[in-house]
């Protein structure tokens, strides 16, 4: 699927199938190994600082407390009068060393067309917020944090500049509860690179 129009979709194919394989092992044993060409940015990944900085902290440098085990709470964003979503919609939400995750509802044009026209985001006002209140870790369940038409990208500006990494194109939050569950989001930890693939997802508390 492509995730960013301008941006390849993954390419998944054989390296080795389990048929090839065989004449390397003993008769009947097989493995298969596969190979996967992608852009960083595919399906739902997390942006380090090193996404916008140089001299920001990369996949290999997150903190695993940063990424796994957070402490969540969504913040219902889908019924709004407006694309732009600022700091009033986080109300009187404990979002200090937690898991801000925004649930704008996005996430039901998912693979279509329509994705990427007209989807929610943050403002340059919310990101501050989120910065000051002392969030850990921030998501959406939209193609973009930041509106992309705005070539400043300021929410991705002052959120990775504060070491808060990002999580795009999530899906499902309307299945969370507000707070009381612990969020993940564990990218490889490969050194000079600034964004990939997560397989977020939630643990209720018990």
């Amino acid at each position: 699927m492509i995730t960013y129009r301008g941006l390849p979709g993954p390419v998944i194919s054989d390296y080795l199938t389990r048929e090839a394989s065989e004449a390397r092992y003993a008769p009947g044993v097989g493995f298969h190994i596969s190979r996967i060409d992608m852009v960083a940015n595919t399906g739902t990944y997390i942006d380090s600082p090193f996404h916008r900085y140089a001299a920001g902290v990369d996949l290999a440098g997150l903190e695993l407390d940063s990424v796994a085990a957070v402490p969540g709470v969504v913040v219902r964003a889908a019924a709004r009068d407006d694309r732009a979503i600022g700091r009033d919609a986080f109300g009187s939400a404990a979002v200090a060393g937690r898991a801000v995750l925004v649930e704008t509802g996005w996430d039901a044009h998912w693979n279509s067309d329509e994705y990427y026209e007209g989807y929610p985001f943050l403002t340059a006002d919310a990101a501050s917020y989120l910065v000051d209140a002392g969030a850990k870790v921030v998501g959406i369940d939209s193609l973009n944090i930041d509106d992309d038409q705005d070539g400043q990208r300021p929410v991705h500006s002052a959120l990775l500049e504060a070491g808060i990494p990002v999580v795009e194109h999530l899906c499902n939050l309307a299945e969370l509860p507000d707070t009381g569950f612990a969020f993940f989001a564990v990218p490889v930890a490969v050194k000079g690179m600034g964004s990939f693939p997560v397989r977020a997802f939630a643990l209720l508390d018990q």
